[in-house]
């Protein structure tokens, strides 16, 4: 692998590369724009359904495992470190640290996946699952299945997010192997760089609504 990229040519549409580049920026922002409204949504959904049943949320609340989630927390942030290191070293054609960086990434995103799987196998053995097989005690046992349902469809949208990151990254790994980027060119990289970072920032939100705040009303 060499730290030379190969000229990457500009596409008819545009005037220059400068210019290709700030629509691929601008293009990634208006797509995050979106993003930020769906996930807005949700959070608007859980927020106004933990004000209504707060005692079944603060019952909720107890059933999730802080620790798993401090430890993902810590291993998306660590992501998001890599991230950037990968975004510096593409701009001064360090294709090598670059590579290294985001096949980093990836691993930490893989392990973020695995944790968030060994958490969902936990839930379902303690019946913790929404539907059929949901097993609570209590009066509160349909508020508390509320909880869970936006926990399973939050989180689960959020992986799926982590997933597609780790399936770009793999691709923009591939390209700096091949030496596609320089200090000239390296737009790519940066533009996944701050779809990874959206979605470590939604976990940050994620987290304490989910698993640190205590509804007590």
């Amino acid at each position: 692998m060499s730290d030379h990229a190969h000229p990457t040519p500009v596409a008819h549409q545009f005037d220059d590369r400068e210019q290709q580049t700030e629509v691929g920026r601008l293009g990634m922002w208006l797509f995050l724009a979106t993003e930020i409204l769906f996930f807005g949504g949700l959070f608007t959904a859980y927020l106004v359904m933990r004000w209504k049943w707060p005692e079944a949320f603060a019952v909720a609340n107890s059933k999730m495992d802080v620790t798993l989630g401090a430890i993902n927390t810590a291993v998306l942030l660590t992501s998001s470190l890599t991230m950037a290191l990968g975004v510096r070293a593409a701009q001064l054609g360090r294709g090598k640290g670059s590579f290294a960086l985001i096949i980093a990434t990836m691993v930490f995103g893989l392990a973020f996946l695995g944790i968030k799987a060994v958490e969902y196998a936990r839930k379902f053995q303690e019946g913790l699952f929404p539907g059929p097989g949901f097993v609570f005690e209590g009066a509160t046992g349909r508020q508390v299945e509320t909880f869970f349902s936006l926990y399973f469809m939050m989180t689960g949208l959020h992986a799926l997010h982590m997933v597609v990151g780790i399936g770009i990254l793999t691709v923009i790994a591939a390209m700096i192997r091949r030496g596609r980027f320089s200090p000239d060119y390296y737009a790519p990289v940066e533009i996944s760089g701050l779809y990874w970072h959206f979605v470590d920032i939604i976990w940050i939100f994620l987290f304490p609504l989910l698993y640190l705040i205590h509804p007590h009303l």
